[in-house]
């Protein structure tokens, strides 16, 4: 082979400056893919060459793969995939085995030049080995379209600015290795921040919606995933249940009851079945991924076992927008969160039974209690009737004495009285309670006025405080109302100078909450246990002591709770416990939307006073048309087409206003709405000639059966 020409000496100043600025310059560029396209364009561009080329040697050291080429043609080749192999037929193939330059003058007089179609004009060519530490880790190519158009001094510049390319192209790859290690390491970090939340979390949650709906929030806002599920199974075990779902999707599929086969033609069925993680790195070629038309943009899932043991509770699915998603650091720690998680939710499930268990056996218990109750009651009233007939038998006989001894009359009847009036309590107290209603939406506030109202009360005696969020209760009125009435008596006989009821949700979810507290006397500690059982009393042979054994007994047929503390001499604090409305709002936040019942029914007269009950109805009443007019006493000048009167009323006596009413000719225009039903109020109300007598209505659709009266 002829020597190389040598350059001009004005291209070789060139040569030497354009290298020792292309040296400086891939020293400063840590981005590989940036490093290989600045470096053939630099080539080409200032040695003024035809075209260049960077191959790099695949994992296996097979093929030489080309990674950056100039121009179009060079685009297109990267795009398909070029590549030659090692020690083939070519000068990068020759240039890699040999370890040394190739030249070929004029490429059609070369056995090793591979013709390309992308560069029909090539007529030379020169192929640099890509060296560092004695390994080859590629090559350059460089094309040009005269014939023998490399200088002695082109392949010394040329073989220099490889060497330095090699050694940039090295640091470049220890730059990107070291920065996916950074990141891989922060997001490790991240992740086991996320898991440490979940742990925390999932300890203290008890509520199982509250935990689930938690869980697939931070699983996806802290890893940053497209979608995470958690699903539960069945009773029967067939189908694993979609219990929380991650964003509108999620929420779409909960109100569909979307639900899986256990061992079905999906993830999470192979995950319930198999009690193993199922990863699907592309589910476009996964036969068991299930196809979610809620979840079109998935890539990739993991779908991870919930087990305690070998008993297998669900499955939680993890799903990204990208394919490969999945790391073995997120595997590791997902599926350490995955155990935490059925762990919690194990314990939620065994609270929830124990609830339920709990709530069943204090309503055997309850149930138990009454019955004794009854029987005891039975005797103590044989007991109580006893005096009366003795005394009765004592009366006729003194009535047939002469002269007649009307102080020993008198004696007589008092006993009679006592007896009969501790006979009636009894019958109020343990009777009354079997009268129950369907519990419906009540504002608690309204029923605590009333029964304080009912029991004779002072006004002044009471405190009310309610939550503007509380929303209404779950309750039969009636029962309730004689319920609080109890508790309020019991506070009054302890000598209570006041009473403070609040009212606010409860942080169960579901309650309402509502604590009585008193300055009376207390409870001695060695009672508190024992005050809840019937005929047990603190106060005397003239109490019952079945006012609140009775008040237990409603309240848990409410599906409510009560307990007791206190301290003698300090006062006492009842607190309450009662399931909220499930469709009603903040009882002091209605949206009124009663349609009109009866247009020729145009103006209503509310006698109430004014608290949240009067305003919720005039609101109510007033946005279906109707013209309302509300006043604490009768104005005469007023003929209105309906009265409604509040039983509960403190500006003046219910009977003294049915009075006036029926003098104004209103009588018959007039409803009664009461709280608490009594059958003896409801009987003098109706032979004063009322309309009507109805329990109070707390809803648009009571108002609406009022109304249609």
């Amino acid at each position: 082979m002829n020597p190389l020409k040598q350059a001009p000496p004005e291209r070789q100043i060139k040569l030497l400056s354009n290298a020792a600025r292309v040296a400086k310059a891939v020293t400063s560029i840590l981005d590989p893919d940036e490093l290989l396209r600045w470096s053939v364009d630099i080539i080409c561009d200032e040695f003024d060459f035809y075209y260049a080329g960077v191959f790099l040697l695949d994992s296996t050291g097979q093929w030489a793969v080309l990674r950056a080429a100039r121009g179009e043609a060079g685009a297109r080749m990267v795009e398909s995939g070029h590549k030659l192999a090692v020690g083939g037929h070519s000068m990068i193939g020759m240039a890699t085995r040999l370890r040394q330059a190739r030249i070929a003058r004029n490429v059609e007089n070369e056995i090793e030049f591979a013709s390309n179609p992308y560069l029909p004009g090539t007529r030379s060519e020169i192929a640099l080995p890509l060296i560092v530490a004695d390994e080859v880790i590629g090559a350059l190519t460089v094309q040009s379209t005269n014939v023998d158009a490399f200088a002695q001094e082109d392949v010394a510049t040329l073989q220099s600015m490889a060497d330095q390319l090699a050694i940039a192209i090295t640091n470049s790859h220890l730059h990107r290795m070291n920065q996916d290690l950074l990141k891989r390491t922060e997001r490790r970090a991240r992740l086991l921040n996320a898991a440490n939340e979940v742990g925390k979390r999932v300890a203290s949650i008890l509520d199982l919606d509250v935990l689930l709906r938690e869980t697939v929030d931070i699983i996806c806002q802290a890893y940053g995933f497209y979608y995470a599920g958690i699903f539960l199974l069945d009773e029967t075990g067939e189908f694993a249940v979609l219990r929380a779902g991650y964003g509108e999707a999620g929420a779409a599929m909960m109100a569909k009851g979307h639900k899986l086969a256990v061992g079905g033609h999906s993830m999470i069925g192979l995950a319930t079945s198999l009690c193993e993680a199922r990863i699907a790195l592309d589910v476009g070629e996964e036969r068991v991924h299930f196809k979610n038309l809620y979840l079109p943009h998935t890539r990739s899932e993991m779908a991870l076992p919930l087990a305690v043991g070998s008993r297998v509770l669900g499955a939680v699915t993890v799903q990204s927008t990208e394919e490969r998603a999945f790391g073995d650091d997120d595997i590791l720690t997902l599926q350490t969160m995955a155990d935490h998680l059925a762990i919690a939710i194990n314990n939620a499930q065994l609270l929830r039974e124990l609830d339920r268990a709990n709530a069943e056996l204090l309503r055997t218990k309850t149930y138990e209690a009454l019955a004794t109750a009854t029987t005891q009651a039975v005797h103590w009233i044989g007991n109580k009737a006893l005096p009366i007939t003795t005394t009765i038998a004592r009366i006729q006989s003194d009535l047939e004495r002469e002269p007649l001894d009307l102080a020993s009359v008198r004696e007589d009847l008092d006993l009679i009285d006592e007896s009969a009036r501790l006979i009636v309590d009894v019958k109020e107290n343990l009777l009354g309670p079997a009268r129950e209603q369907k519990p419906r939406p009540a504002m608690l506030e309204d029923v605590v006025q009333a029964a304080a109202y009912h029991i004779g009360m002072p006004p002044t005696q009471l405190s009310l405080n309610v939550a503007s969020d509380t929303p209404m209760v779950m309750a039969d009125t009636t029962q309730l109302a004689r319920a609080l009435g109890n508790l309020f008596r019991n506070s009054l006989e302890a000598s209570a100078a006041h009473v403070a009821v609040t009212i606010a949700p409860a942080e169960e979810h579901g309650y309402v909450s509502m604590d009585i507290v008193d300055d009376g006397e207390g409870i001695p500690a060695e009672m508190i246990d024992k005050i809840w059982a019937a005929f047990i009393t603190t106060k005397g042979a003239s109490h019952t002591g079945l006012g609140l054994p009775a008040c237990l007994h409603v309240i848990g047929q409410l599906d409510g709770r009560i307990t007791a503390s206190s301290e003698a001499g300090h006062g006492t604090t009842f607190t309450v416990l009662l399931p909220s409305s499930p469709e009603a709002g903040s009882s002091s936040d209605q949206e009124p939307g009663l349609a009109k019942a009866d247009k020729r029914t145009s103006h209503i007269l509310l006698i109430d006073d004014e608290d949240p009950w009067a305003q919720f109805a005039i609101n109510t009443l007033t946005a279906a048309g109707y013209w309302v007019t509300r006043a604490s006493k009768l104005d005469g000048k007023l003929k209105p087409d309906v009265i409604m009167v509040d039983e509960a009323l403190l500006a003046e006596p219910v009977s003294d206003i049915l009075e006036k009413l029926k003098g104004s000719g209103l009588i018959g225009r007039t409803l009664v709405v009461s709280t608490a039903l009594n059958v003896e109020r409801t009987a003098a109300y109706l032979k004063a000639g009322v309309k009507d007598v109805i329990l109070k209505p707390y809803t648009l659709e009571e108002f609406a059966l009022v109304l249609a009266i």
